[in-house]
């Protein structure tokens, strides 16, 4: 019988660690999220999945509603970030109408996109933060938004083999007039930088989140 020598650094692969120590935690992450989020009726959350239990779209989330906001509480700030459960939710009120605590949960979700955009957490190439990041851009440049600009640069940043197949109705559009490339601008458009950055100003930010 004849034994074959493996290298085992070569062929083991690295198993990813599922637990973090609490000094990897932010601590200070629920609290940030709740004062952003209106009140702090976040951390008096019982966990009891009431919100999970009637989101019309938890079945497609990579964690329920219940379970982000256990790790915003517990302060795991990157992985409530980094998840596409905040860009599932419909914004339909209905965990927020539920919740035998009044936290608003949607208000919560709508933080956590703001986040994760300020901090860069989002999933690349996915097409909500990408859109929503564009948009801001956009309307603080000019203070108006282009559709047509808006939606061939999220092609480009998302999916280009979509702006092929779209190209024809693209075209169709704007030979009948309904999309135009020109980009319209606002008078002092100054004065509504100067009121986004004033919002941001809390966040330690300037020219707002797509910055």
């Amino acid at each position: 019988m004849i034994f074959r020598h493996t290298d085992l650094t070569r062929t083991t692969k690295t198993v990813p660690r599922l637990i973090k120590f609490e000094e990897e935690l932010d601590l200070g992450f629920g609290e940030e999220i709740a004062a952003k989020a209106y009140g702090q009726k976040l951390l008096s959350c019982i966990q009891c999945g009431t919100c999970s239990a009637t989101c019309p779209l938890s079945h497609y989330m990579d964690f329920t509603p219940r379970r982000v906001i256990a790790m915003v509480r517990e302060g795991f700030r990157d992985e409530a970030l980094s998840t596409t459960t905040i860009w599932l939710c419909a914004s339909c009120y209905s965990c927020t109408t539920q919740c035998p605590r009044n936290i608003h949960i949607t208000d919560v979700m709508y933080t956590l996109k703001r986040e994760a955009i300020l901090r860069g957490r989002y999933p690349k190439r996915y097409p909500i933060p990408v859109l929503a990041r564009n948009f801001f851009q956009g309307v603080f440049r000019t203070g108006r938004n282009s559709e047509a600009r808006l939606i061939i640069k999220l092609y480009l940043q998302t999916n280009p083999l979509d702006a092929l197949r779209q190209a024809v109705v693209g075209m169709k559009l704007f030979l009948m007039g309904r999309m135009s490339l020109r980009q319209d601008r606002i008078r002092k458009i100054d004065q509504l930088q100067a009121l986004l950055n004033a919002v941001d100003s809390g966040n330690g930010k300037k020219g707002g989140a797509g910055k």
